[in-house]
């Protein structure tokens, strides 16, 4: 049993179920950019090259059994760079619209700036200590002449 809650823990993170809507997302996308390249690249390309409207026609056969097949590798890469363009221009649009820039934690003090506050909070503290003690002091002396004067 400690197996299968590992396995309900580890399918219901919430990364895993982004990863399975990318795939889904992905595939579906594929089939989109290969309609693209097919219907609508591919014959562009085809008339400026003279390969007709199938760029997998286009081959070059230098010996009887040896077909090398450069349309349908070009084909292939119209379709790697607009799927890795549309990927790219989704990464720019949600890094700068839905992922928040993480503020930068402050960084921890350091140890001699800790001691210095301490040195701070400790002359602080014999400051109000003494003017205290001063103001003590005075009130007393300002009592006693006060009783002087009176006699």
């Amino acid at each position: 049993m400690h197996f299968v809650k590992e396995f309900k823990a580890f399918i219901n993170r919430g990364n895993m179920i982004d990863l399975a809507i990318g795939v889904i997302i992905g595939g579906a996308f594929s089939g989109l950019v290969k309609s693209l390249t097919t219907n609508l690249i591919n014959p562009l390309v085809g008339f400026f090259t003279g390969g007709g409207n199938d760029l997998d026609s286009l081959k070059w056969v230098p010996y009887k059994h040896l077909t090398f097949k450069y349309g349908a590798f070009l084909n292939d890469v119209i379709n790697f760079l607009i799927t890795a363009f549309v990927v790219f221009l989704l990464i720019k649009i949600i890094s700068k619209y839905i992922i928040k820039p993480k503020q930068k934690a402050a960084p921890a003090p350091s140890d001699e700036l800790l001691v210095l506050q301490d040195i701070k909070k400790i002359l602080a503290d014999q400051q109000k200590t003494t003017s205290t003690q001063t103001a003590t002091t005075a009130d007393a002396t300002d009592s006693q002449s006060q009783s002087a004067s009176d006699k």
